[in-house]
């Protein structure tokens, strides 16, 4: 008669991560299949391999990767694990493709609890689900207190692009739209704010989303006329167009009138010095339009639910400089210059 050996369930409530669960033996073979594999679950992963092999249509395949170290790690509208999701897929798509599949890889601190990293697990698969894009590998690493921030984590997205489709930041031309998708600035305060412990009237919550449909019904109105599309994230708008401005030696030329940003955010920043443009964003896009199409790419927009608040904000000119200028609505303009890490006046 064979004898099972008795296992010990996770204690997702009380326990919390030990060096044992990245050591390679019993308790990480219960961590990953007892949490990581109920959140992700899909074939891929209960194949159980080092890898995973998968079948891909027609087109030119798409590959990011990146990595998350955001603080807190749970903020209004999501967490670490869900804004992985999203981010990934976001880069994805920011080429035009329909995101496939992700790996994850986490690197945990010894003592980080089960519950909140069973939390993070679960949003990260809701959110893979509910994109219909699967997590199909992924590596899991504990290190000693002190020597990560509680969870970091990294992924690599895959993605499927169309022939023919070849978006690109040295593509944009003079006389080109700007468009961008809804209000900015609403993800990177939602983090200050729970950082630093601001409270408002009404919650400025995250905009993380995936992103990868509005894509898909703007690149059936647009095509080959939308020259480039950015998820502006880090430095956010400001930093976005620099670098494209950089890219195709060129400059744009804003109307800061027509940049939505909601109350509670221009509040939140004027109150902290910042300016809504060079905030984070994790659930926008920033798409250079040929003229011709842009209307009917804008009025796309429009029509689904993450661009209901979509605007055309400003043109590509002429410009060696390679500025981004912005009319401030009092007759002047200011030169917003954020690869060189500052503002310049207004000068113009």
């Amino acid at each position: 008669m064979s004898v099972k050996a008795y296992q010990r369930k996770l204690d997702v409530k009380n326990g919390r991560v030990d060096l044992s669960h990245g050591s390679g033996g019993r308790a990480m073979a219960q961590l990953i299949s007892g949490l990581f594999h109920q959140a992700f679950g899909n074939e891929w992963l209960a194949r159980c391999n080092d890898q995973s092999a998968f079948d891909v249509a027609a087109g030119r395949m798409v590959m990011t990767t990146d990595g998350y170290v955001v603080s807190p790690l749970f903020f209004p509208g999501g967490n670490i694990g869900s804004l992985a999701v999203h981010g990934t897929i976001n880069d994805v798509a920011m080429s035009g493709a329909r995101p496939l599949y992700l790996s994850a890889s986490f690197i945990i601190e010894e003592g980080f609890p089960f519950s909140d990293l069973k939390a993070i697990a679960d949003s990260m698969g809701a959110a893979a689900r509910a994109a219909d894009v699967y997590i199909i590998a992924g590596d899991t690493k504990v290190v000693e207190r002190g020597k990560a921030d509680g969870l970091f984590i990294s992924t690599t997205g895959i993605g499927i692009v169309a022939d023919g489709l070849d978006l690109s930041a040295d593509k944009a031309r003079v006389g080109d739209r700007v468009l961008v998708s809804g209000s900015l600035g609403d993800h990177g305060v939602a983090i200050m704010s729970k950082r630093q412990n601001v409270a408002f009237q009404t919650e400025v919550v995250s905009d993380s989303a995936a992103l990868h449909n509005l894509v898909a019904v703007m690149v059936a109105a647009g095509g080959s006329s939308i020259r480039v599309m950015r998820d502006p994230t880090r430095g956010g708008l400001a930093a976005t167009l620099n670098e494209i401005a950089h890219q195709s030696d060129l400059g744009f030329r804003l109307e800061e009138t027509s940049i939505p940003v909601k109350p509670a955010v221009a509040a939140t920043c004027e109150l902290l010095g910042l300016d809504p443009i060079h905030v984070a964003n994790e659930g926008k896009l920033v798409a250079i339009v040929a003229p011709d199409l842009a209307d009917a790419v804008l009025a796309a927009m429009k029509a689904h639910p993450l661009g209901s608040d979509a605007a055309d904000i400003g043109e590509a000119v002429a410009d060696d400089r390679k500025f981004v200028q912005m009319a401030t609505g009092f007759g002047g303009r200011r030169i917003v210059d954020w690869l060189w890490g500052e503002q310049l006046p207004r000068i113009c």
